[in-house]
């Protein structure tokens, strides 16, 4: 994606406005505490640049080559937010589906996930267009931001218009004749569904609990790219995680 076509909610994550050093107090020392606990430098998420968090940037900037000032200046913020400039750089693939496999893949390998509490931090806010906090599940979120960084990228359209809600995506893949029930989906037509598509797990026959993307598979089982989850396929987990689900109890929208 071009930095110009960043959003607010994304360039609030990727912006430094000034130079943090001891003394400093608000939302950028934060971010700052939250990076490095990203970068696996835990320190304390509360705003307050004391020495501390002084001696942590000194530590990641000694880590990263950088002279260990302690101060956060435009070479240290780059290098603390480098893993989420990476996901957002522009893939390569040319059709939707790969784009999309390609995109997720990315955000995978950034090892996006929580931090400074649950449904927390740059990423949670990253897919949630600001949003974070305890009842900010962001599975949907995910899928959405994967799907607008790709259509932006390739110029396309939405497949669907993206939302934080399991059950607004069901209903606009329904209004947009892209939603398939598993139930209804035949062995022999698990290809319609294509490469790459938006999988949703059931809970009844109107309400579904998680969402995430799905590639390739049969209809017993598919490959995953999933936000919110872990290791045991949590619908309120802490990370982007690549999974293999059972196609049992899922329905599924087509991006293609």
């Amino acid at each position: 994606m071009n930095p110009s076509q960043y959003s607010d909610s994304i360039r609030a994550e990727l912006d430094l406005l000034d130079m943090l050093s001891v003394g400093s107090k608000g939302p950028g020392v934060k971010r700052v505490q939250e990076w490095l606990s990203l970068h696996g430098i835990g320190t304390t998420i509360d705003g307050d640049f004391g020495t501390a968090t002084a001696h942590a940037v000194s530590g990641f900037q000694t880590a990263k080559g950088l002279a260990p000032s302690g101060v956060v200046d435009p070479a240290t913020w780059a290098a603390l937010t480098a893993p989420m400039s990476a996901a957002l750089q522009n893939g390569t693939a040319l059709d939707m589906p790969q784009r999309v496999k390609e995109i997720a893949s990315r955000h995978l390998g950034a090892k996006a996930r929580e931090v400074g509490g649950d449904n927390c931090g740059p990423w949670v806010r990253l897919y949630t267009g600001g949003r974070e906090g305890t009842e900010w599940k962001w599975c949907g979120g995910f899928v959405s931001f994967v799907l607008k960084q790709a259509t932006t990228e390739l110029q396309k359209t939405m497949p669907v218009s993206g939302s934080l809600s399991c059950d607004s995506l069901a209903a606009q893949g329904d209004k947009a004749n892209r939603l398939i029930s598993g139930a209804d989906l035949a062995p022999s037509n698990w290809t319609s569904l294509g490469p790459a598509f938006i999988f949703l797990v059931k809970r009844t026959s109107s309400d579904w609990s998680h969402t995430g993307l799905g590639f390739g598979g049969s209809p017993d089982h598919f490959d995953t790219i999933e936000g919110n989850t872990n290791d045991d396929g949590s619908a309120n987990g802490y990370e982007v995680a690549a999974r293999v689900r059972s196609a049992k109890d899922k329905d599924f929208i087509v991006i293609q």
